[in-house]
């Protein structure tokens, strides 16, 4: 057992701790002198500072590790995440003069109160996690954009005219509706001058851009059949009349008009077998990750997956051109771009990004920071890492303040 608390403390500490207890020895006198052992002194005070969480018990007790950046060693574990006892170490600790820590409201504040002189930096990874969460969200609403290009007959030129002309007027009165209530004008009001419902203008208030109409897709008797007219179209078989012949003796039970209408957009190059491939595939998670990544990291699959999508979404497009743009900073440290880049996405008006605008908003200076200094907390979570891994070798039967001084002692 000597030898393993050895080698969790590390090469020379474990040597120190031979020489300290003798051998042979048991597994309880072992506890009882890593108890006595004395924590690393004599090292410099810490300047630059990562801080995060550890779970003692997942989702019920979390501790806190703080570790210098400077030389990559972990100097305190402290017993909860509240902001008192964070608070409380800075103060003692008054030579900080910066800390890498999350987006934590917490620990912001222990910071900002324990060491008001410190400039906080928001951490990279957590920043960009963020952001993954936000495209999340707009990809998944932007599925019913995605699936409108699905293989559907073309809309007849009048009925185009008519939707856009029933568009036309909804827009008016939203506009006419949040005109009013930026009067101040009532609910009530609203309804009785525009026509419309009390509820209709509530919920039209509820959203931040003009709300689209979102048409059902109903399936259609030639769906069952679409692979087939695919591969045959393929094949080189374009005569529609042969191809509903063909369908009738599977089981269609369409008319030849309704294979002709389904057949223009084949004929317009509107659709393409591929095209329907990578749509029936598509999947908001994976597809977040193709718009985080540098596209020079991508296989030509995922490159074809990416175009496909931002050819079919126009909000999915721009979307991406602002995550590539963000990502950018983050990996050229050019955080002196950030306002010009909320200010495009204040004018994109996209409400999922405008989210994660709102929120580097709350922490800007920190973000900027992230944004612009090499520090970040990469080196902290290694060492909850190893932290975990010393901590799951004493089987609970330890405290806090053993697993603190074997932490630091290993280090």
């Amino acid at each position: 057992m000597l030898e393993h608390i050895g080698l969790a403390l590390g090469g020379q500490a474990g040597a120190r701790l031979a020489t300290h207890v003798g051998m042979p020895v048991c597994g309880r006198t072992i506890l009882r002198a890593l108890h006595a052992f004395s924590l690393p002194e004599g090292k410099p005070a810490p300047r630059i500072v990562g801080i995060d969480d550890w779970c003692w018990k997942r989702g019920r007790t979390y501790g806190s590790i703080l570790v210098d950046l400077e030389r990559h060693q972990p100097i305190d574990l402290l017993p909860d995440r509240s902001v008192e006892t964070v608070k409380s170490w800075f103060q003692a600790h008054p030579g900080v003069e910066i800390v890498s820590r999350d987006g934590s409201a917490e620990y912001a504040t222990a910071i900002r109160q324990g060491a008001p002189q410190a400039l906080q930096v928001s951490d990279r990874f957590h920043i960009i996690q963020n952001l993954a969460k936000a495209v999340k969200l707009l990809l998944a609403r932007c599925r019913d954009e995605i699936g409108s290009t699905q293989w559907r007959p073309l809309t007849p030129p009048h009925v185009q005219r008519a939707q856009q002309a029933r568009r036309g007027q909804r827009l008016s009165q939203y506009q006419q509706i949040m005109a009013l209530a930026k009067e101040g004008v009532k609910d009530a009001e609203i309804a009785r001058r525009t026509k419309l419902s009390v509820r209709t203008i509530q919920r039209w208030r509820a959203h931040d851009s003009f709300p689209e109409v979102k048409r059902r897709q109903r399936r259609s008797r030639f769906d069952p059949y679409k692979g087939y007219v695919l591969r045959r179209w393929q094949e080189g078989c374009t005569n529609g009349y042969q191809l509903w012949r063909e369908l009738r003796e599977q089981g269609y039970a369409g008319s030849a008009r309704s294979v002709y209408n389904f057949l223009q957009p084949l004929s317009k190059g509107l659709v393409t077998p591929a095209l329907q491939q990578e749509l029936a595939c598509f999947s908001a998670q994976e597809t977040t990750w193709l718009f985080v990544r540098d596209p020079d990291d991508l296989d030509e699959k995922q490159r074809t997956s990416l175009s496909t999508v931002c050819q079919t979404s126009a909000t999915a497009k721009a979307a991406y051109q602002l995550v590539q743009s963000f990502m950018t900073m983050v990996h050229q440290r050019t955080g002196n771009q950030l306002d010009v880049w909320l200010e495009t996405v204040a004018q994109s008006q996209i409400a999922e990004l405008d989210s994660f605008a709102t929120g580097i908003e709350r922490d800007k200076a920190a973000v900027l920071a992230g944004l612009t200094l090499p520090w970040s907390n990469g080196q902290v979570e290694g060492q909850i890492t190893k932290l975990k891994l010393i901590k799951r070798s004493m089987y609970g039967r330890a405290g806090l303040d053993l697993l603190r001084q074997r932490v630091l002692n290993a280090a």
